[in-house]
């Protein structure tokens, strides 16, 4: 169980954000209060319960507190909703849909002697706001980091959390996953899971090692961005840096998120912006279309299968479970598809006798589709895709203007977080405030006007 220091750091937590707020601009205090808090607070099970709201974790807190802090602190000088019908829809359906699942829902559910309670107005109630409170960093950071300098600083966060992060990453590959324990008082996963290859994955303070791993991917190629458009001094020393980061995701043991890294980094380094996005399209609605292609059994499993044996025996018999899992709990989602199972574990198979959880959920989309239905599934992921699709049309529209590398570069990071979603659940405060900056960027009004315009520079720097 977590520990007093555990609790006191995330209560004290609000307290830090609005000092960061009272102390910086809002974009920069609201990248500092979010990533900080999501890669160094307690993860789970360290929350604050109370009834009727969602319980206040590491992510939720920070959150709620941000929040509260802006509409305090610049009370109308932002608009929270998109000016996107589609953004906008998108919301309204993801914030709104667990009343319907909740309604859906309402009749108890059994397993042989085993059974669970129906869902109630509480249910709605709390729901609801867990789904609002999740995707506050998206509708912040559409407010406050929509334009080529704040894409350029979310970037610089990710780069230089992901240099400090590496710390404590390499003390726990050198003596094992200890920092939690030492620092909050528990484990917060399966030790064995972190055994790998004859040594140790890292987990620090997140969820799983994956999370770890990918957020080590996420800083590498958040440098290689800055790369292609930085020039002297800093492009120097973010090839040792993006060298450095390279090594420590390799030392994450997560074969995963090492194939993003080596599908990103050729991308962002040779090819057209324009083409980066248009690949960014491809893979988010890939990620979109896998649920159906799954549902309609037209994912060539066994050849996947045969093919992963032939490169580790041992992570394609992880991927076997992984499918077969995904394989009932799609099952059981399609008994309730259209607004799914709600809350309560209703959308897992339970035991019928000890009542113990008999399906693994790994992947978020099945999660989703599971508790909320093709409704929320579809609602959660256009809302994230939206700021991709948004922009794709409107570069389609203008093919005289430059996409920069900052905007392309990114979508093609958010794509790739969202094509993990399909066997993962690395959905973070990350990946929203991505999703939320790309959005606003993508509402404005003039796309062009926006973009450096290479003239201009070489006139001003011949003249400095």
């Amino acid at each position: 169980m977590p520990n007093a220091f555990a609790f006191l750091i995330l209560g004290l937590w609000p307290l830090v954000s609005v000092g960061l707020f009272r102390a910086l601009p809002a974009g920069r205090a609201l990248l500092a209060s979010l990533i900080v808090a999501y890669l160094f607070l307690p993860p789970p099970p360290a929350a604050f319960d109370f009834p009727l709201i969602p319980p206040m974790t590491k992510e939720t807190l920070p959150s709620l507190s941000v929040l509260l802090i802006c509409l305090i602190m610049y009370r109308g000088k932002f608009r929270l909703l998109p000016d996107s019908k589609l953004a906008t829809a998108a919301v309204a359906a993801f914030v709104c849909v667990p009343v319907l699942t909740t309604f859906s829902n309402l009749d108890p559910v059994f397993y042989g002697r085993v059974g669970l309670p129906g869902m109630g107005v509480k249910d709605a109630v709390s729901l609801v706001l867990q789904q609002f409170i999740l995707i506050t960093p998206m509708l912040l950071a559409r407010a406050f980091l929509a334009d080529d300098r704040n894409l350029k600083e979310l970037l610089i966060a990710l780069s230089i959390a992901g240099l400090v992060y590496s710390l404590p990453m390499l003390v726990e590959v050198r003596l094992s996953p200890q920092l939690n324990i030492w620092i909050y008082g528990y484990f917060q996963h399966n030790f064995e899971q972190m055994v790998r290859y004859g040594g140790f994955r890292p987990i620090v303070f997140l969820y799983h090692g994956l999370w770890v791993a990918f957020f080590a991917m996420t800083s590498l190629v958040s440098m290689t961005i800055l790369f292609r458009s930085e020039t002297g001094p800093k492009k120097v020393m973010l090839i040792f840096a993006m060298i450095y980061m390279a090594t420590v995701l390799i030392l994450c043991k997560s074969a995963g998120s090492i194939l993003y890294a080596m599908l990103l980094l050729p991308l962002l380094l040779v090819v057209p912006t324009a083409l980066q996005l248009r690949i960014a399209v491809l893979l988010a609605v890939l990620a979109i279309a896998y649920p159906t292609l799954k549902a309609a059994d037209l994912i060539p499993e066994a050849t996947i299968l045969q093919q992963a044996s032939r490169i580790d025996a041992e992570r394609a018999g992880s991927l076997q479970f992984r499918l077969e899992n995904e394989n009932i709990l799609l099952d059981r989602a399609l008994e309730r598809p259209i607004f799914g199972w709600g809350s309560w574990g209703r959308n897992h198979i339970l035991d019928p006798v000890t009542g113990r959880i008999m399906t693994v959920t790994d992947g978020l989309w099945v999660i989703t589709l599971g508790v909320y239905g093709w409704v929320g599934f579809f609602a959660q992921f256009l809302l994230m895709t939206s700021p991709i699709l948004l922009l794709w049309t409107k570069y389609r529209n203008d093919r005289t203007a430059l996409i920069p590398p900052y905007v392309a570069g990114m979508c093609l990071l958010l794509a790739v977080n969202i094509l993990d979603l399909m066997p993962n659940a690395t959905l973070t405060p990350i990946t929203w405030l991505m999703a939320g900056a790309l959005l606003g960027y993508a509402e404005k009004e003039t796309v062009a006007a926006d973009v450096p315009q290479r003239k201009p520079k070489m006139k001003l720097r011949s003249i400095m």
